[in-house]
């Protein structure tokens, strides 16, 4: 191919996307995206059928999800999200109902026809897979939209590709994260497309649905708010959609908060939607509207008054929110903050996970930062400017990235339109190599160009296999010397129903698919519960005994080799659960047969006599 034709292939590529701004585009290739869907689909619930079968959560939060909804359709309040099989009720939860609503919705319909327990597994697994095609088609649109309908096809092919996006909208993955994806990417289609009343507010209203689904969608919802500011400020003409995208916002989030929150309305909270929250996006629906009142007739002026709307909006925030300073964790003991929190990876920055994990993380993200500014540079007029704006989405996802690991998944899927037109033009080179072997190889590393998440999957497969810890934890779990997974435990299932003192992790699994009760588990609004199971595991036989029974639990149960036991016996050698993982006894606990790795004992009452030091 000569570069004549390569410019006029280009050509084609800007005009093909100018002429994409109407949904008609899209929905013709709406087929061509199910279709390969269907195939992901099949191929996530083959790999995941064991799982399924067993009811094996990918992450507590899945079963702790699960819980949340067979208590609503068990008749608890929609308003109060508490879990009250732990700590004797007194549970406080702020998780939002929205997530519960199509979990709900698909159980009450199948329970029926197959069973609760079957229609609880139709669930998990349609709701993940259904987001999984929410934003493949957005992502497509999105592609379309800066790119072309050649690289909007790549694009649905590339989903798969963002490990860390799959693996929150896999099947039985229910908690709120993947609904954080879509409706942050929602936000980002409706920005990057034809700027209309319409497309702003479906804009706002996407963004406050994921602010009341979780406050960690804050820094995206500002950054979509942000950039749609600052394309006003460079084309005026924007000035209706800024207008509706942040009014939306604003009133979306009070209706949202209203509806989902109910008598608990006016609970102050750092975690969740609150008033001083919806005050601040308040100020700041008014703020922009005043700068787009004055209509500064400088680029400058209109950056200035901009300014001014962000000074104000911060200053709400920091006057109605000081406690909130410290953020949703710097509240938890001591002991819960350094032992617990720590701990939970995921929450933590890319530089403290292990390097594989890190890169296959960032690889897409950084790929495509490198792939939009390129595209940026190429392109002219509108295209230009709307790669701009993605272009600005995706460097403060990968921001977010940076200090909050999960985030990852949201700036995973952001990359995707700029890794698609990248993957477009090496394809396009590759296509004109003249000889089939140098032709074949150039396409296949066009795709790991592309697909860097899977180098680094594999690199980390090939470093475990040499690693000593990692192949000596390997033959322990195959010897069943230590669990396997959380559902280790759950065999105790078969004695008579009580309360379970367990560490924080295997709680959610064990009382949602047993009839038993726990004490707590890894959620911060209940702080001193998590401080009190981690004294009792990591302190004295005396002290845990002290815990254990003020606590009313029945039995005591642990699955050793599981990372948080892991840190109990490594960090805490003379502590209580190390004790009892290396064969110690003691005259208050009588040891129950688990037929797995999990071990359990029986809590003996009344207490054995204390014997009388002479």
């Amino acid at each position: 191919m000569t570069t004549s034709s390569l410019a006029d292939r280009e050509g084609m590529r800007r005009t093909s996307a100018r002429a994409d701004d109407g949904p008609a585009p899209y929905i013709r290739e709406a087929k061509g995206t199910i279709t390969v869907w269907f195939f992901v689909a099949v191929l996530l619930i083959l790999a995941a059928s064991t799982d399924i079968m067993a009811l094996r959560f990918p992450d507590p939060d899945d079963a702790m999800r699960l819980l949340e909804v067979r208590d609503w359709l068990a008749g608890q309040s929609w308003w109060n999200v508490g879990q009250h099989r732990f700590n004797g009720g007194n549970f406080p939860m702020h998780w939002s109902r929205l997530v519960d609503l199509p979990l709900g919705a698909i159980i009450a319909v199948t329970q029926p026809l197959v069973g609760a327990e079957h229609g609880a597994r139709v669930a998990m697994i349609l709701v993940p897979l259904l987001l999984l095609l929410t934003v493949m088609m957005l992502l497509a649109y999105i592609t379309r939209r800066v790119a072309g309908r050649e690289a909007s096809r790549l694009s649905v092919l590339l989903v798969p590709m963002a490990i860390p996006l799959l693996a929150q909208v896999r099947p039985m993955r229910i908690d709120h994260h993947g609904w954080q994806i879509v409706l942050t990417v929602a936000a980002a289609a409706f920005l990057v497309a034809v700027p209309r009343i319409r497309t702003g507010f479906a804009s706002g209203l996407a963004l406050a649905w994921l602010l009341t689904i979780s406050l960690e969608g804050m820094p995206m919802a500002a950054a979509v708010v942000g950039v749609a500011a600052m394309a006003w400020a460079w084309d005026p003409s924007r000035r209706a959609f800024l207008l509706s995208l942040t009014w939306t916002l604003f009133v979306g989030a009070v209706v949202l908060h209203v509806v989902t929150r109910g008598p608990g309305i006016f609970a102050p909270a750092c975690d969740a939607i609150s008033l001083a929250w919806l005050a601040t996006l308040g100020i700041a629906a008014l703020g922009i509207t005043g700068a787009t009142i004055l209509r500064p007739a400088m680029f400058a002026g209109r950056i200035v008054a901009l300014g001014a709307a962000a000074a104000a909006t911060a200053t709400t925030s920091l006057a109605l929110s000081t406690d909130c300073l410290a953020g949703p964790f710097g509240t938890l003991p001591p002991v819960a903050y350094r032992i617990w929190y720590l701990n939970v990876l995921e929450g933590r920055p890319l530089w403290e996970q292990p390097v594989s994990h890190a890169l296959m993380v960032a690889a897409l993200p950084a790929v495509d930062l490198f792939a939009t500014v390129r595209e940026w540079r190429n392109a002219h007029g509108d295209q230009r400017f709307v790669w701009a704006m993605l272009l600005g989405l995706l460097v403060a996802a990968s921001g977010v990235m940076l200090f909050v690991e999960r985030a990852g998944a949201t700036a995973n899927a952001l990359a995707i339109p700029g890794a698609a037109a990248l993957l477009l033009a090496l394809l396009t080179r590759a296509r004109t190599i003249p000889t089939v072997g140098r032709r074949t190889v150039a396409t296949a590393a066009a795709f790991l160009a592309v697909s860097p998440a899977y180098i680094a999957l594999a690199g980390a497969a090939i470093a475990s296999r040499v690693d000593p810890a990692v192949q000596k934890r390997a033959a322990l779990r195959e010897s069943r010397q230590i669990c396997r997974e959380l559902y280790d435990i759950r065999t105790i299932g078969t004695l008579p129903r009580g309360i379970v003192f367990t560490p924080l992790d295997v709680a959610p699994d064990l009382i949602a698919t047993t009839h038993h009760r726990g004490v707590g588990s890894g959620y911060h609004r209940s702080p001193t519960v998590i401080a009190t199971v981690i004294q009792a595991f990591t302190g004295s036989p005396e002290r845990a005994r002290e815990i254990v029974m003020a606590s009313g639990a029945s039995y005591l149960a642990g699955c050793p080799g599981l990372s948080e036991t892991e840190i109990y016996r490594r960090d805490f050698p003379e502590g209580f659960w190390a004790r009892l993982q290396a064969g110690e006894r003691f005259d208050w606990l009588e040891p129950v047969e688990t037929g797995t790795p999990a071990l359990a004992w029986r809590v003996i009452r009344p207490l054995p006599p204390v014997a009388r030091r002479p």
